[in-house]
């Protein structure tokens, strides 16, 4: 018999490539992991590491098992979820997690309505990246996770996960009240090319790839004034005048200052694409649909979203 937990061990080690990485993200020490590592090996009568420097690397049967554990985990992820619907439980613990906006305009509300509507109902929300949502799903320490796409994150079709649009969110122009564009319904983004910016350092997160690739496809370079990361350093540096920014819809303005968000408008409409992902095989939990219903329900109630939001997740939760 092969202990599943191990199959999870030998995966985690393949993505973080080393056994102290692994380690980490499983809640283990190092030594668990090589013990379990070892003891796979010799279930499955195969070597499964080989000595690499001071560190080790899988050998191609690993590489094999791997390729089999994401289907095999997948099914033992459908049979606990087959015996969960059996029960129908309302009671039990469902742990969400998402990038800071997320939480604020998404997981939070939610959250508050599945309390309201499942008293029996525990919700753990956690802030973590999108790299990190990936990881805590695969070590089965988050049920549901809200991710932004970008490169850090595994591809459309990877066998572990089940990856669906819940929203595709836009971005305004930030400008300081009494600006000549704050009291227009709607700009395009090129009217704002003469502006001073203020942007996110490079490396720091990926709004300053963002709003470089949205600014270039409105035909220009931004002339970049001042580096912030964090939306109330960039709502006071707007709000004293001295630039204009991007801000996504679910992004909440901090400014002693008064600032504007103005729609935008045209061709391309620069937009963030919230995905929500949840293990595959695991959407049909009665806990996870009950938390991907609350998460559609808030989208299509906000009044700072899209009013005809994508129905991907419901389509999901529909789906056989």
């Amino acid at each position: 018999m092969i202990d599943l937990r191990r199959l999870q061990v030998l995966r985690a080690v393949h993505r973080h490539g080393t056994v102290t990485a692994a380690a980490g993200v499983l809640h283990l020490t190092p030594s668990a992991v090589s013990h379990h590592l070892r003891e796979l090996s010799r279930e499955l009568r195969v070597p499964l590491v080989e000595p690499r420097g001071r560190g080790i690397r899988l050998t191609s049967a690993a590489h094999l098992v791997v390729e089999h554990a994401d289907a095999l985990l997948a099914r033992w992820e459908e049979a606990e979820t087959a015996l969960e619907s059996y029960r129908a439980g309302e009671a039990g613990l469902l742990r969400m997690c998402g990038f800071a906006t997320a939480v604020v305009g998404l997981l939070a509300p939610a959250a508050a309505l599945l309390r309201e509507r499942h008293p029996g109902l525990t919700v753990q929300v956690s802030e973590c990246g999108t790299a990190g949502g990936f990881d805590l799903l695969l070590a089965t320490d988050a049920d549901i996770a809200l991710i932004d796409p970008n490169e850090d994150a595994p591809p459309p079709g990877d066998g572990r996960f089940d990856q669906h649009l819940l929203v595709e969110e836009p971005h305004d122009l930030l400008v300081p009240a009494g600006h000549p564009l704050a009291g227009r319904p709607a700009v395009r983004l090129a009217e704002a090319a003469a502006e001073p910016w203020i942007i996110p350092a490079r490396g720091t997160c990926h709004h300053h790839e963002r709003i470089l690739t949205y600014c270039a496809a409105a035909g220009y370079n931004p002339r970049v004034a001042h580096y912030a990361t964090e939306w109330p350093t960039i709502s006071a540096l707007v709000g004293h005048g001295l630039g204009v920014s991007l801000m996504p819809r679910l992004a909440e303005v901090s400014s002693g200052r008064p600032v504007v968000r103005v729609p935008l408008d045209g061709d391309p409409l620069p937009v963030r694409r919230v995905q929500v992902c949840v293990r595959r095989g695991g959407r049909d939990h009665p806990l996870v649909r009950h938390g991907l219903r609350a998460l559609r329900e808030v989208v299509d109630a906000s009044p700072a979203l899209p009013p005809a939001a994508p129905a991907d997740t419901e389509a999901a939760l529909r789906r056989p």
